[in-house]
């Protein structure tokens, strides 16, 4: 059976719906997507949150890969059928079905604080979510495989940027995509971070398919100009907070210590599910088995653990209690890094595990890079121009990286008052003696700052 004929066999008889907060209603009219859904490995994004650390900061960004899956399929479905209805002489009609499946399980492969677990163990959600759609042993290629035997290949090549249909790739992923357009509304809707939104039914609107890919009717400028400065802002204000970025850190710092401790023979107590992670041999089926739950479990055993540091570090974490930053330059300030985490090091704290550098930033647009696909608008005879030689705002943001270097070390050496001074006063006055405004200085600038304030 060719997908055409398989897809007009697959639609269900009356569409079914999920309530949306962010886009109202999600409508499935496949069999397809809806088995997708009901299995077990879309199933365990219900218990992964989407912003990981970010709730310990925006309380109300509780919301879940889950509910992001089902919104980039919903942004792609409402794409395409508008392509097949108003560019059907532009727009391939088969590839509907693969470019739906595409947009649901782009993120089936992500984990328990996705980023943080896979920089301690040498994970990749991306390679993860195609050996999910290509495995033999996952529910998700069992339903993919009804469509045909090479289907599975097919969504898994859109996911890698393989498909030669230009145009199902960039809606998925591109600098303008539906994975975009969902996450910003959605975690502006739940963090309350209302800078985030866009006019998205507008961009929706003006969208269109040609040969090389996908462009915006040159109209619709103004509504794409603020999709990037409202991605600009959520990164600046909601992905790049520093007390998110310091939950990060101290998660990421514990992990270490108990992968550490696993190696040693002296993790007390141990935990099965991560035990393949500490050796770094996983299989996909013990991946399968992580969520954040998971993970706290882990983390919530630790506090007794027999190792202070990792009990120290699970307390902190699971209590919200995060190692603090100040600002470096990153190029400049390295040498007095250095020092700070000496100073730190000098009391109880091991500068490995209780200081960490992090860096963050964003290139909110680019036209430059080769990997990157240009934002391209059309103009009323058919003719292209990318985005930034027309406006001035996108211009203004393009091709430069924002974003700021960190050093976290523990609160009490950042604190106006601290309430153990007494115990190390000599140490909190030498670290002090760097910082200005929350950011390192030279102490010889500082020195010559203070003597010429009046």
């Amino acid at each position: 059976m060719c997908i055409q004929s398989f897809e007009q066999a697959d639609r269900l008889p009356i569409e079914k719906v999920f309530k949306d907060p962010v886009h109202d209603y999600v409508h499935v009219r496949h069999k397809l997507i809806l088995d997708l859904i009901d299995t077990k490995e879309f199933q365990r994004l219900r218990r992964i949150k989407q912003l990981g650390t970010a709730q310990f900061t925006f309380h109300g960004a509780e919301h879940s890969r889950f509910s992001h899956s089902l919104g980039v399929y919903e942004v792609t479905r409402r794409i395409v059928d508008m392509f097949e209805r108003n560019y059907s002489d532009s727009w391939d009609c088969s590839m509907r079905l693969v470019t739906l499946c595409a947009a649901l399980l782009h993120d089936v492969g992500h984990g328990p604080f996705s980023h943080t677990f896979e920089k301690i163990f040498n994970t990749d959600h991306e390679a993860l979510t195609t050996d999910i759609i290509l495995s033999d042993q996952t529910e998700v290629n069992a339903v993919l495989k009804r469509v045909s035997h090479d289907f599975p290949n097919q969504v898994a090549s859109v996911i890698t940027k393989e498909h030669p249909n230009p145009q199902v790739v960039q809606l998925i992923s591109s600098q303008i995509d539906a994975d975009r357009m969902d996450y910003l509304q959605r975690d502006a809707f739940f963090t309350g971070a209302t800078y985030g939104a866009f006019d998205l039914s507008r961009i929706l609107r003006v969208i269109r398919p040609y040969p090389q890919g996908i462009a915006f009717q040159y109209q619709g400028m103004h509504a794409v100009e603020d999709y990037i400065v409202s991605r600009f802002q959520m990164y600046m204000q909601v992905y790049f907070h520093p007390a998110s970025r310091g939950m990060e850190v101290t998660l990421d710092r514990l992990l270490y210590r108990a992968k550490q401790l696993c190696r040693a023979d002296k993790l007390h107590p141990t935990f099965e599910l991560l035990d393949p992670f500490f050796q770094e041999k996983p299989s996909l089926s013990d991946y399968l088995k992580l969520d954040d739950g998971v993970l706290q479990t882990a983390i919530t055993l630790w506090t007794d653990s027999d190792d202070a540091y990792l009990s120290e570090l699970s307390k902190m974490f699971l209590n919200r209690k995060p190692l603090k930053s100040v600002i470096y330059e990153k190029g400049r300030d390295e040498q007095i890094v250095e020092e700070l985490r000496v100073i730190v090091g000098k009391l109880t704290y091991d500068p490995d595990l209780f200081t960490q550098t992090n860096s963050s930033s964003d290139l909110p647009y680019d036209y430059k890079l080769k990997n990157k696909t240009p934002i391209h608008l059309m103009q009323s005879d058919g003719t292209l121009v990318e985005l930034s030689e027309v406006s001035s705002i996108v211009r203004t943001l393009s091709g430069h990286l924002h974003g700021d270097h960190r050093l976290y070390v523990p609160k009490e050496f950042l604190e106006a008052h601290p309430t153990n001074i007494s115990v190390f006063q000599e140490e909190y006055d030498a670290f002090q003696r760097h910082i200005v405004n929350g950011a390192v200085v030279n102490t010889q600038d500082k020195e010559n700052e203070e003597t010429h304030d009046y």
